[in-house]
């Protein structure tokens, strides 16, 4: 199977499109398409999911398959039911079906146990005539209802979908670490979004999360019957991506840095959870280099010793004394910033490219989540024209990005920079 491959940003715009084709789709009576999103773990898909859940106002149900062990928490439990119908009411019922249990073998010569519903002789149905659960007899025959001598076999819905009156996200997280019982019962909900006798409500969408299946990972392999019922994507790392996380996450500053100088370190032993766990337990230092066993000690319980000696490495090199891009921002004094700036990027007379582009990518962040939630003052405008216009902080190329990320990224609060002439030849180009 060929692997589509997206970092966190495309897997936002590529589930975007699924939420909003669904829509389409359902709008013409058809069934929403599920998805399935595979990569290790730490890498950042459920919080994708919850992104997305945030960003279209739809509940978000996360269900880890691997961690259930009633199929019932799942698909919900059987309840007989019988059908009631006011006196004098035909004793006519809907088309019905009754659930059969039929033995099916896997490829890998295991045979289980498979409910499927099937439909049965019915009589004409008549407008007073329900079906009752078997606890609400009592309730439903006060109201005037008498037995019709039809009963059947149902599913209750299951307690995490019951009382949802909107739209919603069912992420089923780690499905292909769930018992086979589960995964078939998964296939019941992928195809129809329905199981036996419920069915999710309308503008819901079913995601699924996985483990690739390349023996780093205890899963179980899903066949070509199972994978051509919906769409299959793999995540991927990308450390600018991650440094937009953790910027509006409001992770150490120096520990992004970290990450943008040596983005080699996610790897199979230290995935975006791991590293982001290391800095979450130091962060209260406020001068590393005070600290640096307990720092060293952190590091080898979380990301393990070698990333661990990089960092400390790091900051014995003062890298962790970056100009922030707060500084850059805010400094009331350009004088000074130029002076801590050009002190940052170069050493012993050469040029820094390395650390300019860590001050670039952080400055393009920090500015965007600051436009966000406040007012962006001429005082701001004047310090972005100022380090578009300076020839000796960042190279051109560097300008261009910086540029090009920001009035893209907020043009209702940036567009005054467009009047600025060398902005304007950076946005042109």
């Amino acid at each position: 199977m060929n692997e589509v491959k997206l970092d966190s940003g495309e897997m936002k715009n590529f589930l975007k499109h699924i939420i909003e084709n669904n829509r389409h789709i359902q709008a013409q009576g058809k069934k929403p398409v599920a998805s399935e999103v595979i990569g290790p773990s730490g890498l950042g898909k459920t919080s994708v999911a919850i992104q997305m859940a945030e960003e279209y106002d739809l509940d978000l149900v996360k269900l880890n398959l691997a961690q259930i062990e009633e199929l019932g928490d799942l698909v919900g439990f059987p309840v007989r039911q019988f059908q009631m119908c006011k006196e004098g009411a035909a004793k006519e019922v809907e088309p019905q079906y009754t659930v059969v249990e039929e033995e099916k073998t896997l490829p890998n010569g295991q045979v289980i146990k498979v409910k499927k519903k099937v439909p049965v002789k019915a009589d004409s149905a008549g407008t007073d005539c329900i079906w009752v659960d078997e606890n609400a007899i009592d309730q439903y025959a006060k109201q005037g209802y008498e037995f019709t001598g039809s009963k059947r076999m149902s599913y209750c819905p299951p307690e995490w979908i019951a009382d949802k009156t909107k739209g919603g996200i069912l992420m089923l997280d780690d499905w292909n670490r769930a018992d086979m019982r589960f995964i078939q019962a998964v296939m019941e909900l992928v195809d129809r979004q329905e199981y036996i006798s419920w069915k999710l409500p309308k503008d819901w969408h079913i995601l699924l999360t996985a483990n690739p299946d390349d023996g780093e990972y205890l899963v179980n392999s899903i066949d070509v019957a199972q994978r051509t019922r919906f769409v299959s994507v793999f995540m991927k790392w990308n450390h600018e991506r991650w440094a937009e996380w953790a910027e509006e996450n409001a992770i150490d500053g120096r520990c992004i840095n970290f990450v943008l100088m040596h983005p080699e370190i996610i790897s199979d032993r230290v995935n975006p959870r791991s590293i982001t766990t290391f800095f979450n337990c130091i962060s209260s230092y406020k001068v590393f280099e005070e600290h640096l066993p307990m720092i060293q000690m952190v590091g080898e319980g979380s990301v393990g010793g070698e990333v661990a000696t990089m960092f400390t490495s790091f900051i014995n090199n003062r890298l962790d004394k970056l100009v922030t891009p707060k500084e850059i921002l805010l400094d009331v004094d350009p004088v000074l910033l130029k002076e801590k700036m050009l002190d940052a990027i170069n050493e012993n007379g050469d040029y820094r490219a390395d650390i300019a582009s860590i001050l670039t990518t952080r400055f393009i962040n920090y500015t965007l989540n600051y436009a966000s939630d406040n007012k962006i003052t001429d005082a701001i405008l004047s310090r972005m024209k100022f380090l578009v216009n300076d020839p000796d902080i960042f190279t051109n190329d560097l300008k261009y990005h910086l540029v090009k990320k920001i009035i893209n990224g907020n043009k209702a609060k940036f567009s005054k920079m467009l009047f600025d002439s060398k902005v304007q030849e950076y946005i042109t180009k």
